[in-house]
């Protein structure tokens, strides 16, 4: 994205909201009553949240009180259901067939009316407003994925979309060679929920820092085919810049295959992501 579109985007996130929502009247509080023009201190200042993505900002959004309320009790009941049905299901389950889920299970309970409009509010916000400025290639809460169409990988836990995303993987597998693993492949919109709610949920319900390192739930290419590698034995720091130091990254790099769908210094609200495969554009 160049410099014109980030002020476009930004523009649109804080006064091109058509329809009032909870999220924007979050957002319009914290804004002055008159919004200084956008300029290259305010990207420098926008840069400077993305390095820092894991701290608490100034504009950072947080959900309400009541809101992180919901946002707890909605979290362990999406975590009762992966402890359910099993981590690797869970990347695949529909938002349908996890509500079908707690329905089945006393152990699980179900969804409160409350708890499935926050959801749904949380779908079907407009992530520019606290930040996420990327594109969302899942549009309905209700997309599924269709399990003849994926493949499990063996000694990963993940799963990928049969076709161009397993090609891809199966080319880096033989061009790179053993050291390099599948860390994250397709995930379903409920698995984006649980993993983008349990970082708001850390963070003291600030959908702001959450999104600087996840996708809101609908905006995650790992719903289309995108999946993330790393290197044998690295562990959690493979979803680190750590990654960039290792020789599985510096073989990806010769080979060409790192077109990063989350560059360094990327106007998209999100941190580097070097370990992030761009399979779907």
């Amino acid at each position: 994205m160049n410099r014109r579109e980030f002020l476009r985007r930004a523009a649109a996130g804080t006064i091109g909201a058509a329809i009032p929502s909870p999220l924007y009247a979050a957002w319009m509080s914290v804004c002055k009553e008159n919004v200084e023009p956008i300029d290259d201190r305010h990207i420098k200042d926008y840069l400077e949240k993305i390095e820092n993505f894991d701290k608490k900002h100034t504009g950072d959004i947080y959900l309400k009180p009541d809101q992180r309320v919901t946002l707890k009790t909605s979290l362990m009941r999406l975590k009762r259901i992966q402890r359910t049905v099993g981590h690797g299901h869970f990347s695949l389950l529909s938002f349908d067939d996890a509500i079908k889920v707690s329905k089945g299970y006393s152990s699980i309970g179900r969804f409160s009316k409350e708890e499935l409009a926050f959801l749904e509010m949380i779908f079907y916000e407009e992530s520019n407003l606290y930040g996420f400025m990327g594109d969302k290639p899942l549009k309905n809460l209700t997309d599924t994925i269709q399990s003849p169409k994926v493949i499990k990988i063996p000694y990963t836990g993940n799963y990928l979309y049969k076709g161009q995303p397993l090609e891809m993987y199966k080319k880096i597998k033989k061009d790179v060679g053993e050291n390099v693993v599948l860390t994250s492949g397709l995930r379903s919109v409920t698995k984006q929920f649980m993993l983008f709610l349990n970082k708001a949920y850390n963070n003291d319900g600030n959908l702001s820092l959450a999104s600087r390192s996840l996708a809101p739930p609908g905006y995650s290419f790992h719903g289309v085919g995108d999946f993330d590698v790393g290197q044998v034995g690295l562990g959690a720091s493979n979803f680190t810049e750590t990654f960039t130091g290792t020789p599985v990254f510096q073989k990806l790099a010769d080979l060409g295959y790192l077109k990063l769908r989350y560059s360094r210094g990327n106007l998209l609200g999100v941190r580097f992501e070097p370990w992030h495969i761009k399979v779907r554009s």
